[in-house]
């Protein structure tokens, strides 16, 4: 038999610092991350039969059923697994929390015959998930952030911004992706993240005045929105974190 090459979204999931527990540790927060997708795959009304589930080490991959809409990969998903890790750390021991890293992509893989997986969006799934923008991303807030997701350009057209429940496009933030050779826009989410107000919201241009740039909102906005002195932002090829009111550019 011949391999199949199908078009299919890509969900990618890693656990930030998971390196330097200990094998007892490591294989316990694998097993959180991978009960936590069961249910929150179950909560948002899909079968995890029907997925390619792909173990990574210290994270997985999720092959998407062909045809599914690419909107159902991230809510109410992506919120239902941050519910569940949040819960997850408000009871675990210190070195048991997580933090999860996440990226989605889809693209046209190869299926080989024993169903083994590849492609090259498996490759662009890896430079976004290892990206520096999203690795700031999941360090937001005092403990971290439970779930921060990087979409793909591709995903984020083809999923943000339609009407979808849920997928406000206010509530994502542009990145400059550059991993090894690897360069590209991808688009930071919080899932259940207050949204920001918008750069051109709650004022009238004046005359001779430059109109804000629509849907862009600089770190302070952020900052208001989060409600926590903690944000991460990346605009106009700049990235920027803010930790307990001290800016640091980087």
């Amino acid at each position: 038999m011949n391999p199949r090459y199908e078009y299919r979204a890509l969900l990618a999931c890693d656990i930030a610092d998971s390196a330097g527990r200990g094998e007892q540790r490591l294989q316990e927060i694998r097993r959180v991350l991978r009960s936590a997708l069961s249910d929150s795959l179950g909560l948002a009304d899909l079968d995890a039969a029907d997925f390619t589930y792909v173990d990574t080490g210290d994270g997985c991959q999720l092959v998407a059923p062909a045809g599914l809409s690419k909107a159902r990969l991230l809510h109410p998903l992506l919120p239902e697994l941050g519910t569940r890790i949040r819960g997850h750390n408000r009871q675990a021991r210190q070195d048991a929390q997580l933090r999860v890293r996440a990226a989605v992509h889809a693209g046209e893989i190869r299926i080989d015959p024993e169903g083994t997986v590849s492609g090259a969006p498996f490759e662009a799934l890896a430079r976004l998930l290892d990206s520096a923008p999203l690795r700031n991303a999941a360090l937001a807030g005092t403990t971290g952030t439970p779930v921060a997701v990087i979409l793909s350009q591709h995903f984020y057209e083809e999923a943000v911004g339609h009407g979808y429940e849920g997928l406000d496009a206010d509530a994502f933030t542009a990145a400059d992706v550059r991993v090894k050779k690897y360069a590209a826009q991808g688009w930071l989410w919080y899932p259940g993240s207050p949204v920001g107000p918008r750069a051109d919201s709650g004022g009238e241009s004046h005359a001779g005045e430059m109109p804000a740039e629509p849907g862009r909102r600089n770190v302070e906005q952020i900052v208001q929105a989060s409600g926590n002195s903690t944000a991460f932002a990346v605009l106009r090829g700049n990235q920027y974190v803010r930790h307990n009111d001290r800016g640091t550019q980087r």
